[in-house]
């Protein structure tokens, strides 16, 4: 850690960007200015420690948070049939883990076909 000692108005420089004033020291306590780019965040430590917490907190998934993320992404009643049959003739259904393995396996006969028949002309 490096400790410098400077008087009110003095200023210390971090980097090219990160400019640090002494604005005012009344008894135990010292008012700083810091000028830096937007793109740098400036927080008092404690901020900065309840912000990583809140964030931590918040990309912990909970098995409630699944169900009602699983209850918002339900297609409607309305829809389901519409929805399903546009899912398995849709290429986008590759994403799926059981057309995946359905698609998998109709790659697999295919080629082995392609491959006999090769063979049999051959």
């Amino acid at each position: 850690m490096l400790v410098l000692s400077r008087q009110r108005d003095e200023t210390i420089m971090i980097g090219d960007e990160i400019e640090i004033s002494i604005v005012d020291i009344r008894g135990d306590k010292v008012r700083l200015g810091i000028n830096a780019p937007t793109r740098i965040a400036v927080h008092r430590k404690e901020v900065y420690d309840a912000i990583k917490r809140e964030n931590t907190e918040a990309s912990r998934l909970g098995s409630t948070d699944l169900d009602t993320l699983a209850q918002t992404i339900k297609p409607g009643p309305a829809r389901r049939g519409q929805r399903t049959n546009n899912l398995i003739s849709s290429p986008a259904a590759i994403t799926l883990p059981t057309t995946k393995v359905s698609l998998a396996n109709n790659l697999i006969n295919t080629s082995s076909q392609e491959s006999s028949s090769k063979k049999d002309t051959a």
